[in-house]
C-alpha cells in the first residue's frame, strides 16, 4: 500500500495541472471502496484545478472557476496509482477515473484492487468524516517529542502498532515504522508508556529522517508504486530492515528477524534494537 512519501511523490507530480482547466471527467467503474458519485463530471467540467495539496494519505485537489467550490478527494488505496499522461491514451482494464484538461493532459487512476477512493467535497475538508480525526502531519512542528511522550503515557501497546495509529500522528505505515524504530534503536514490541523524553525526541527525529529520506528517493516502489511521471521510486534499495528478514543488518551484521504485531510482519534487529531501550539511543544512520 502507497504509504505517505509515495502519496506525496504523487501529489508534487501532478503539481503541473495547478491551474489547469478540466475538460471532461471519465468515470468508467463507479465501484472503488466508495462509489464515484455518478454527477461529479458536472462538478469539474469547465472547471479548474486551483491547488493540490495532500493530508495524511490523501491528495485533495480544490477545484473552482475563481474561487473554490469543491475538493476533489484522492486515496490511492491499496494498489492504486495516479498517472499524468501527455496525451489521453487509451484506457486499460484496470483505469477506472480521468480527468482530461483542455490541453490535452490526463490525469488517470489505475487502481486493480478498486481500494481507492474518489469523492466529492463540498464541505470543509478537514471536516471530512475521513480527515476530521487523523493525528499531526509527522513532518510539520506539531508532531514534535513532548505531543509524543503525553500521548504515549496511557498506551499499553507496543511502540510499532501505536506509531502506525493515524490518530496519533499521520503516515507512519508499516515501512516507515520498521525503519523509523531501527534508526532509533528501540525494539518494536517495546510498551509504548515505557519510553522516556529522550526516546520520544529520538524517535520524533528519526521517523522526520525516514520520511525525508523518501521523499528523496521518490518513496518505494515495492509492487505496485510508480509516480505521476511513471517512475519509480527507489527507497526500498537502502531499508536497514523492512523486508530483510535474514539478511546481514547493515550496521552489526546479525540477520534481521521478523516478528508478527498487529497482525503485520515487523522487521528489527535483536542487537541494534535491544529489549532494553532506555541502553540504546544510537541512531542507525550516523
Amino acid at each position: 500500500m502507497p504509504e505517505l512519501p509515495e502519496v506525496e511523490v504523487t501529489r508534487r507530480g501532478l503539481l503541473p495541472v495547478e491551474g489547469a482547466l478540466i475538460e471532461q471527467a471519465t468515470i468508467r467503474h463507479h465501484g472503488l471502496r466508495w462509489p464515484i458519485p455518478a454527477d461529479l463530471p458536472q462538478h469539474l467540467q469547465g472547471r479548474r484545478v486551483l491547488k493540490l495539496r495532500r493530508r495524511a494519505k490523501y491528495i485533495l485537489a480544490e477545484i473552482g472557476s475563481t474561487d473554490v467550490e469543491g475538493v476533489l478527494l484522492l486515496h490511492l488505496g491499496m494498489s492504486g496509482r495516479l498517472c499524468l499522461l501527455e496525451r489521453d491514451f487509451p484506457a486499460e482494464k484496470h483505469d477506472h477515473f480521468d480527468i482530461r484538461f483542455v490541453d490535452g493532459r490526463v490525469i488517470r487512476l489505475r487502481d486493480p484492487r478498486r481500494f481507492g477512493a474518489v469523492l466529492w467535497l463540498d464541505q470543509d475538508p478537514m471536516q471530512h468524516v475521513l480527515l476530521n480525526r487523523l493525528g499531526p502531519e509527522p513532518l510539520e512542528p506539531a508532531f514534535n517529542a513532548d505531543y509524543l511522550y503525553r500521548q504515549l503515557r496511557t498506551r499499553n501497546a507496543a511502540i510499532k502498532t501505536t506509531i502506525m495509529d493515524a490518530h496519533l500522528v499521520v503516515g507512519v505505515g508499516n515501512i516507515y515504522a520498521s525503519e523509523s524504530l531501527f534508526r532509533a534503536g528501540i525494539h518494536p514490541e517495546t510498551p509504548a508508556k515505557s519510553l522516556s523524553l529522550a526516546q520520544c525526541e529520538l524517535l520524533v527525529q528519526e521517523i522526520k529522517a525516514t520520511l525525508n529520506a523518501a521523499l528523496e528517493a521518490g518513496g518505494s516502489s515495492l509492487r505496485d508504486f510508480f509516480g505521476a511521471d511513471g517512475n519509480p521510486g527507489y527507497f526500498q534499495q537502502t531499508y536497514f530492515v523492512y523486508g530483510r528478514t535474514g539478511e546481514p543488518c547493515r550496521v552489526c551484521q546479525q540477520a534481521i528477524f521478523t516478528i508478527r504485531l498487529g497482525q503485520r510482519s515487523t522487521f528489527y534487529c535483536q542487537v541494534c534494537q535491544p529489549r532494553d531501550t532506555r541502553a540504546a539511543g544510537r541512531a542507525a544512520n550516523k
